[in-house]
């Protein structure tokens, strides 16, 4: 009896726990925004086990930046993912747009460190500084339903955490459309605290803590560094550097094994 109660009491103790105490701070995203030459290598050695870079931003631009990086990246063995910045616009055009770019950098990676899988993500935010206005739920809902479509695999879905309340407990958003979107992973981001409304969702897989050198909580245990990025965007995943792993090679795309486009599709994409 005692010894059930031990396990008992560990056992609430576990669950009271926050989920970042059993997680890892190893994941770092980038885009065009981040001006200086990331040190890769850097990176490893201090922890960091993935990167997610800009692939894609309104309207049908590329991120310049994302071929050069992705090769710097591979090279220094970290895992690579890529996200599109989502807009009012014609979500399968930017679905396949987004796609395009990714196999075509995919395309021209060093064959011994061509990544078995690209983590792919939707970053469904508020549009406030791209033309293209913001994405809505339903263009969402289309996006990442293209993407399973091409890939077979939904995307990650990437929003802060008070935004994505704000927009999903909408009237205007069906129950049908919320369980789409709760086949993607949950990337939520949140300056100020552990997420906690994450509704739909039950979880985050990954938590952005801090951006562009902006983060409220202590720097001991949540620094806003890496490597030679002084600001940086920095992640917590909800696991361990082998759950990590495994998440990645789980949901991450192989272009290699991607669905062709078909006809006027390629000439879209390729616009």
């Amino acid at each position: 009896m005692v010894m059930r109660l031990s396990i008992l009491r560990a056992a609430a103790l576990l669950f009271s726990l926050p989920a970042c105490a059993f997680s890892a701070n190893n994941v770092v995203n980038l885009s065009h925004y981040d001006m200086m030459r990331p040190d890769f290598t850097a990176m490893k050695r201090e922890g960091i086990v993935g990167v997610i870079h800009e692939a894609t931003y309104p309207r049908f631009e590329r991120d310049a930046k994302y071929l050069d990086r992705q090769m710097g990246a591979l090279q220094a063995g970290l895992l690579w993912g890529a996200y599109h910045y989502g807009d009012a616009t014609d979500p399968v055009r930017q679905a396949d747009h987004f796609l395009s770019v990714v196999s075509n950098a995919w395309a021209q990676a060093n064959p011994v460190t061509r990544p078995s899988g690209v983590l792919l993500v939707l970053d469904f935010e508020k549009n406030g500084h791209y033309p293209g206005g913001t994405m809505r739920v339903d263009q969402a809902v289309t996006f990442v339903e293209r993407i399973r479509e091409r890939t077979g695999r939904y995307p990650g879905i990437y929003s802060g955490e008070y935004r994505l309340a704000q927009v999903l407990n909408s009237r205007s958003v069906t129950n049908a459309q919320k369980k789409t979107l709760t086949n993607c992973w949950l990337w939520i981001a949140n300056y100020h605290k552990e997420p906690r409304a994450t509704a739909p969702w039950g979880y985050w897989a990954l938590w952005q803590y801090c951006g562009d050198g902006k983060g409220a909580l202590p720097r001991s245990a949540y620094p806003i560094s890496v490597a030679n990025i002084r600001k940086a965007e920095r992640n917590i995943f909800r696991g361990s550097q082998s759950d990590l792993r495994d998440f990645w090679q789980q949901r991450g795309w192989n272009p290699a094994g991607g669905k062709p486009l078909r006809g006027s599709e390629a000439t879209v994409a390729a616009d």
